[in-house]
């Protein structure tokens, strides 16, 4: 009951196109659209850089009839130019996709805000959310800290993208979970990482980036994080695995992700 989506992480080597031609045969129905990589004036991603290659993106969508489910991503910063991100939200409206990804990382909570206040603002007049993603080595490092901020924001259209793996690292609990309002949890990136594991940022920057583990294959308590969350929300299937990229394609990889997370929902 839980649709699935495919995010750009899992598959990155694949073109946009292509990762809606995959995630279709592999019975997703939505995928994640990486327009950028956190600061808007870096250089962008492929697919907000190509007008070309968003209509072809949007034809293949709708040919194969899968959805966007969010774009990522959208970092704030003490110095960032919110100005700057238009380009990356017309694009997202332009692609369908319903929600933006957000991460911020700032000691100011009261700024962070703010300032994500103003992008919410931003992104209402595209008719996106801005779901904000807490990152356990950024200044908002677990749940209660994000539903925390969220309620500071206090727009209408915000809410929290929770990642298993970012979860997990910031030593959150079911019972944290449960205590944040459930409308405030838009979709969840599913993926699977090692019980043990080194703290320093590095590593697990490593990990978030090119090393989680298929749904069931770790040490990540899925089961009783997904038993407090709203029934039928969206799992985003985020599971780069770039040392299994080198043997195993990514129809396969993505069909095994798909099968994982398939037994996991079986077993709730």
């Amino acid at each position: 009951m839980n649709p699935l989506s495919l995010s750009y992480y899992t598959v990155p080597e694949l073109s946009p196109p292509d990762m809606v031609t995959v995630a279709a045969d592999q019975g997703c129905t939505h995928v994640g659209l990486r327009l950028l990589g956190g600061q808007p004036d870096g250089d962008p991603m492929p697919l907000l850089a190509a007008p070309t290659l968003r209509r072809e993106m949007v034809r293949r969508m709708v040919d194969r009839g899968v959805t966007a489910l969010d774009a990522n991503t959208a970092r704030i910063l003490p110095h960032t130019d919110l100005d700057a991100f238009r380009p990356f939200l017309e694009a997202a409206a332009e692609l369908g996709a319903l929600h933006v990804l957000a991460t911020g990382d700032d000691p100011d909570e009261g700024r962070l805000a703010a300032r994500l206040g103003r992008l919410c603002d931003d992104a209402a007049g595209f008719g996106l959310t801005v779901q904000f993603e807490f990152v356990s080595w950024m200044s908002v490092p677990s749940v209660t800290a994000a539903a925390r901020l969220v309620g500071r924001v206090a727009r209408p259209n915000m809410g929290i993208a929770l990642d298993a793996l970012h979860y997990d690292r910031s030593g959150g609990t079911p019972a944290e979970v449960a205590a944040v309002p459930p409308g405030l949890f838009a979709y969840m990136h599913l993926c699977d990482a090692p019980r043990d594991h080194a703290s320093d940022r590095d590593s697990l920057l490593h990990t978030a980036v090119k090393e989680r583990l298929f749904p069931g294959e770790g040490g990540i308590d899925l089961i009783g994080l997904l038993r407090t969350l709203p029934p039928g929300l969206p799992l985003a299937l985020e599971i780069p695995t770039a040392t299994l990229a080198r043997t195993m394609d990514a129809p396969a990889r993505v069909a095994r992700a798909v099968a994982a997370a398939r037994r996991l929902l079986a077993a709730l």
